[in-house]
């Protein structure tokens, strides 16, 4: 990811975990995951496009903010590297663990979560690598 753009960082981190995240929901489904719990509104399930939405969104989100502020404030890269991983092991905490899936479920939805950890670190790390750091960059 050394001499890609920044749009291409973003574009190929999202599209990594929404490959990554949907072979962890494979697995888990081979594994007799069923990813059925209960809603406000009902029964629910979770399924591929769900997974898929849900690990592309937000990081489309984050990385897209990271992307166009890090070249003028070169401590986004900083938090971003902070606050990223951090909301991806928060969310295991506030959205996968207290649902009444089952454990197959529960574990192979955490484990998506946690894949983002990796894939946020090097993509912020790259954005980083595109922000000047001369003069510039230290009066803005």
């Amino acid at each position: 990811m050394a001499d890609l753009p920044r749009a291409a960082v973003v574009a190929l981190a999202t599209v990594a975990a929404v490959v990554v995240n949907l072979v962890v929901y494979a697995v888990g489904r081979a594994a007799g995951g069923t990813f059925r719990f209960t809603a406000a509104s009902g029964p629910a399930e979770v399924n591929a496009v769900t997974v898929a939405a849900f690990s592309a969104l937000p990081l489309l989100v984050g990385l897209t903010a990271v992307a166009l502020l890090a070249p003028r404030f070169g401590w986004v890269v900083r938090a971003a590297s902070i606050v990223g991983p951090a909301l991806a092991v928060l969310t295991v905490v506030a959205m996968t663990l207290p649902t009444d899936l089952d454990a197959t479920s529960k574990a192979t939805l955490a484990g998506c979560h946690l894949t983002l950890v990796p894939i946020i670190l090097v993509a912020v790390a790259a954005l980083g690598r595109r922000t000047p750091v001369g003069p510039d960059a230290v009066a803005a």
